[in-house]
């Protein structure tokens, strides 16, 4: 068994597929904020298809951890040198293996917060990109405004505080490029929250602003906040995911990656000072991702909300577990065919019945093992972005939307914290308290969970949406999942 490292990288040569260019020769060009199994799997992985090629060796990736969790990714990638193993699944069995050498440094930001700010200031930097997730941006899910009045936020703005948070970091970096006549860098979401970009660019120019009005007036007119849709299913390592790595590769990797083969990057062409040339690595980049976005944020995102909660009541711990179940797999197809498709724009270049086969094979690969319970944590963040939208579009269409609502309610018992057997289940929401003692109280008063007007708006009051969401409710607490499913489905 070899340690991964990168004076034994060479060794491991003819077990897994290892980087083909000189780390020692790269340098830093992009700052990534959240270093989890994602980004490795995406954007480390188009970079390191680049240097694979001679391109883009001054792109390489400084990681940087900012909440207490990340810690642990701190010890695992700093004892490998930054190396990693990308594990790609495929659902006939075939493993392919590589390490990952895009990442040149990890810095945790509450070890040493200036050596991040001035890693950041250092003009060789020309990218800072997130991998927060959808509730990173401190945006009030009903005003859409960013909240001032959050703990951190506060503790960042007092006078002489060190900054702690993204928004901190990253101001402060802004700031001392501007003040020392440097040109900005590139803020590039990818995280998976339609109009990332913009999303990005309220949420840091309003902290600016909470500064210094007038650094907040440069960010707007100079930094830049590119759009992307980013997809590839990643789903958390296990331990059975490392002995794997050990048994097949020979290599003994603190963190390995798995995810599955397919991958797409749809990257608005919005930089203020370059980038990688991305589109060599199969990146789509496009003047507007709005479509792809919605294609996938509706179709993708939304369908694993429409087979988790359902999926898990009804026993399965896998998503290739539930869709194997015909019903929850019809449900899938009536949903994207009956009431998401008939929202979306035209996708240039993309066939959408294809695409939703893809999806429906994707999710069916055995080889991911990509659990339930994932997909059903921060739903909170989740619901409201990617599946209410389709609900609201197709109200206003006149459309029916049967399916969406009895999605609602799979999360609406699902979030009793109670399973069809009586066993705890695990609210994984940073709204847990309110969601569940709402749930809890809908068997005596049904819309008690639908009547919480910043995730649902006035959807109560629509007879339209509460009515098919009452009877998959009612049939939910009478019949269990997976009578509910068959019958919404015909079947």
């Amino acid at each position: 068994m070899t340690a991964l490292t990168q004076r034994t990288v060479g060794e491991l040569a003819g077990r897994v597929a290892v980087p083909a260019y000189d780390r020692s020769k790269l340098t830093v060009g992009i700052v990534h904020f959240g270093v989890g199994g994602f980004h490795r799997a995406h954007q480390a992985m188009y970079l390191d298809r680049l240097m694979n090629e001679g391109k883009a060796h001054d792109w390489a990736i400084c990681g940087v951890g900012v909440l207490p969790g990340d810690a642990r990714m701190r010890d695992a990638l700093t004892a490998q040198d930054c190396l990693y193993t990308l594990v790609e699944k495929h659902p006939d069995g075939t493993y392919e293996a590589r390490v990952v050498g895009s990442i040149a440094a990890y810095l945790f930001a509450p070890d040493d917060p200036e050596a991040v700010i001035e890693k950041m200031s250092d003009p060789a930097v020309r990218i800072v990109s997130l991998t927060i997730t959808e509730g990173g941006y401190n945006i009030h899910p009903v005003t859409g405004e960013f909240d001032a009045q959050a703990a951190a936020i506060r503790a960042d703005l007092r006078p002489g505080a060190v900054p702690a948070t993204v928004f901190g970091l990253v101001t402060e970096a802004l700031r001392r490029r501007s003040a020392r006549g440097l040109g900005p860098f590139t803020v590039m979401s990818c995280d998976n929250i339609p109009g990332n970009g913009e999303v990005a660019r309220r949420a840091f120019t309003a902290y600016a602003r909470l500064v210094d009005p007038g650094l907040a007036a440069w960010i707007e007119d100079a930094v830049a906040f590119p759009d992307s849709m980013v997809d590839r299913i990643t789903p958390v390592t296990t331990d059975d995911d490392r002995a794997a790595v050990a048994l097949r590769s020979g290599v003994e990797d603190a963190w390995p990656v798995v995810c599955e083969p397919f991958t797409q990057w749809v990257l608005q062409e919005r930089f203020a000072a370059g980038r990688p040339p991305f589109e060599e690595a199969g990146v789509q980049v496009v003047g507007e991702v709005r479509p792809y976005e919605l294609m996938k944020l509706r179709l993708l995102n939304a369908d694993h909300q429409a087979l988790c909660y359902f999926g898990c009541l009804s026993g399965y711990r896998y998503v290739h577990e539930a869709v194997a179940d015909p019903a929850i797999a019809k449900l899938l197809a009536g949903y994207m065919d009956l009431e998401a498709t008939p929202t979306l724009p035209q996708v240039p270049g993309i066939d959408l019945d294809a695409y939703k086969r893809t999806l429906l094979e994707r999710f069916a690969n055995p080889g991911i093992r990509d659990t339930l319970a994932r997909l059903c944590a921060e739903s909170s963040d989740r619901i409201p972005k990617w599946l209410l939208p389709v609900v609201r579009e197709r109200l206003a269409q006149g459309g029916s939307v049967a399916y969406a609502a009895a999605v609602v309610a799979s999360w609406a018992r699902y979030a009793e914290g109670v399973d069809e057997s009586g066993a705890p289940i695990e609210i994984v929401d940073p709204l847990k308290e309110r969601l569940t003692a709402a749930a809890r109280r809908q068997r005596e008063h049904p819309t008690a969970f639908i009547e919480d007007r910043e995730l649902f708006g006035d959807l109560a009051e629509d007879r339209r949406f509460v009515d098919p969401y009452l009877r998959a409710l009612a049939a939910l607490h009478t019949k269990g999942a997976k009578a509910t499913v068959r019958e919404l489905v015909g079947i």
